[in-house]
Parts: C-alpha cells; structure tokens; sequence
C-alpha cells in the first residue's frame, strides 16, 4: 500500500520522481522501486517521505487509497498524534502542527471548548479579526 500512496501523495504536491528523490536524498530509481513496491522504504526514510510531503507518517503507511483522493472535506485536516496534559494543564503542540501552522514561540493561541465536540486552539490574531468583522458586520 506504500507504494500506491507514495506515489498519489507525490503527484498531488506535483513533484517529480527526481524532484522527491533529490528531496529526501536517494536515487530517482529507488523512488520508482518504492512506487511500484518492488521494495520498501524504511522507517527512516519514510519519516523523510512524510515529512518532504507534508502527511504523517501513518497517512503515508497506511490511509486506504481513496482517503487519498482529495475528497472535499478532507484537504487541510490533519492528526498530529496524542499529547500529554501535565501538572500545571501544559500540553506540548507537536513540531509538525507548529510547522504546518505556522505556530512560534510567544504567538498567542485562543482555546475554544465544546462539551460535545472536544477542544480546538486557534490562533488569537485570527479569532480576534474574526470578531471584528461580526462585529462590523463583515
């Protein structure tokens, strides 16, 4: 299954067998062999492949075909794994959401709670416009 989302997940990023494969440090060959599973990358490399892609590494590995496709609903939704609360109701947000949203030391997040639907942090500035615009009436 590596080989067919590797290869999907390559063509939706419109990246080149070369272009990947410069990306992550191997031949174009290898690329074309993983694609075909024909071989298989390993757990390091597939790490550098979901990264260079932008999936995790479980989407990469394993999302069945069609979760693939693009489907209106799923572009932009993103698991970033499971966090630990500490003592003092800390949580560390995961390297790859800070990276994917742009999340920097200092920068100010707004938590949103729903007793049905769980906890979402979203970022002050964009909360506060939001407000702003309903305010004014968009």
């Amino acid at each position: 299954m590596i080989g067919k989302n590797l290869q999907k997940l390559r063509k939706q990023k419109s990246l080149t067998q070369e272009a990947l494969a410069e990306a992550v440090g191997v031949a174009r060959q290898t690329i074309a062999k993983w694609e075909s599973e024909e071989s298989t990358p390993d757990l390091e490399m597939s790490g550098k492949l979901a990264s260079v892609l932008n999936v995790s590494l479980d989407d990469l590995v394993y999302a069945p075909e069609g979760e693939l496709d693009g489907k209106p609903g799923m572009q932009g939704k993103h698991m970033f794994g499971v966090v630990t609360v500490g003592d003092k109701g800390q949580i560390v947000i995961p390297v790859r959401a800070r990276r994917v949203f742009h999340i920097n030391p200092g920068d100010q997040l707004m938590v949103l709670g729903d007793e049905n639907s769980g906890l979402a942090l979203v970022n002050a500035k964009f909360f506060l416009r939001m407000a702003e615009d309903i305010k004014n009436g968009f």
